[in-house]
């Protein structure tokens, strides 16, 4: 990982910020630009990134590499907005492909439990046919489409639940509400792998010098998340408990309680059977994890 050059696409997100963090901590050279730096839709911006990343590397006998942590992940907004959710999750990647393969850079492009529908009952393997519910999963699935069709030397790590120390999310929300007295409603029907984005990351950066070192997985589509599986309610439980609040302060409920815009798939479990048999190191059980980051970022979650 000490020899690699990463272009994180998307880098002021919760995704990228890890990937600078673990990557940097690791000796990896990484430039994170957001999307007001490198817009992944323009291609003139994107072929400059690029190719100032290949000539950087080339400079520093660096192997270049493109993680893509950019995305419109506003699910419920997207619902009336798909045309701007498309151009970010099926044009950028277009975009991003093309440069890659006509550069000779190779892509790890991050996709989403969402392109499932959401209704099995065992956990999703990479090749399990798609059925996404809503116009973010659409436009998510349509992304992986572009990328695997561009010729480049791509590959596609779906994830899930995802939750980190920069942005907005379900951590932070949940330890919000028990700091200010709120007992929130969480719904219990709805299954999941809560993934932290440190340990995504970490995971990313080993396929990437995996991809670089000459030990390339034959399957271009993975998953990658936290071990085990949970509920929203049962995963709210441990975000009290970590930051020393009752959970018994939280009620289940079930989704028709809560209707959103955008359809939330019940069953989003994705295996990891296939990233393991790849010589990839799995991540940690979701627990273990959420533990791990509650401990790392005690002061942010309890003093926001």
């Amino acid at each position: 990982m000490s020899r690699l050059a990463v272009l994180v696409p998307g880098g002021s997100g919760q995704l990228g910020k890890d990937l600078s963090a673990v990557g940097e901590e690791r000796g990896a050279v990484v430039r994170a630009p957001g999307s007001a730096e490198l817009d992944v839709t323009r291609p003139g911006a994107v072929l400059e990134g690029v190719s100032r990343l290949v000539d950087e590397a080339r400079g520093e006998g660096r192997a270049p590499v493109v993680i893509n942590a950019a995305a419109y992940t506003a699910v419920d907004a997207a619902e009336d907005d798909e045309q701007r959710a498309f151009a970010v999750n099926v044009d950028g990647p277009r975009v991003l492909a093309a440069v890659c393969a006509s550069r000779r850079v190779p892509l790890l492009h991050v996709s989403t439990d969402y392109v499932f529908s959401g209704d099995a009952d065992t956990p999703y393997e990479p090749d399990a046919p798609l059925g996404p519910r809503s116009a973010y999963g659409r436009t998510k699935a349509a992304g992986e489409d572009a990328v695997l069709g561009s010729g480049a030397r791509a590959w596609i790590v779906r994830t899930a639940w995802v939750y980190g120390a920069g942005g907005g999310n379900f951590v932070k929300t949940m330890a919000r509400l028990a700091s200010e007295g709120i007992d929130p409603s969480v719904v219990d029907d709805q299954r999941g792998s809560p993934t932290w984005t440190a340990d995504l990351a970490s995971g990313l950066l080993e396929l990437a010098s995996a991809v670089t070192g000459g030990n390339a997985p034959e399957r271009r589509v993975l998953h990658c998340t936290g071990g085990g599986d949970t509920t929203w309610y049962e995963f709210a439980r441990a975000v009290f408990e970590e930051v020393g609040a009752d959970p018994d302060r939280v009620s289940p409920c079930t989704t028709a309680d809560h209707p959103r815009p955008a359809p939330r798939p019940a069953y989003s479990v994705l295996s990891n059977a296939a990233w393991r048999e790849a010589g990839l190191t799995p991540l940690r059980p979701w627990r273990e994890a959420l533990s791990a980051f509650a401990a790392d970022h005690r002061s942010a979650l309890v003093d926001q």
